[in-house]
């Protein structure tokens, strides 16, 4: 198994084990468009409580990557993916975050799906 299946095969995980239903072609899209930065321990993970880092998931993701005008509903849904993930959950990974807020807003197309 390639590093990339394992990681795909980590995030599925980490769903499964939350009750958080995922599609796996979904998900190794996502995975495949976050690069090299899934194989660096802190690129990896989105940081819950850092107002900078969600704002960057904000801008750099749900506005550049999906399309998304700026709202208070795009603050709104990543506070609701952060809350469905666990708050007390140290690792949040940016895969599944980005994942979620993909079909929140439905914009699998934007990865072919």
């Amino acid at each position: 198994m390639s590093k990339f299946d394992e990681k795909v095969e980590l995030y599925k995980k980490f769903m499964d084990d939350r009750d958080i239903r995922s599609n796996t072609d979904l998900l190794k899209a996502v995975t495949k468009g976050l690069g090299p930065s899934i194989y660096k321990k802190d690129a990896e993970t989105v940081s819950g409580t850092d107002a900078k880092e969600l704002e960057t998931v904000k801008k750099n993701f749900l506005m550049k990557k999906l399309g998304l005008a700026d709202s208070p509903e795009l603050d709104k849904a990543i506070d609701e993916v952060m809350e469905r993930i666990g708050r007390s959950e140290r690792n949040k990974y940016r895969a599944v975050v980005y994942y979620m807020l993909t079909k929140k807003f439905d914009k699998e197309g934007v990865y072919g799906m």
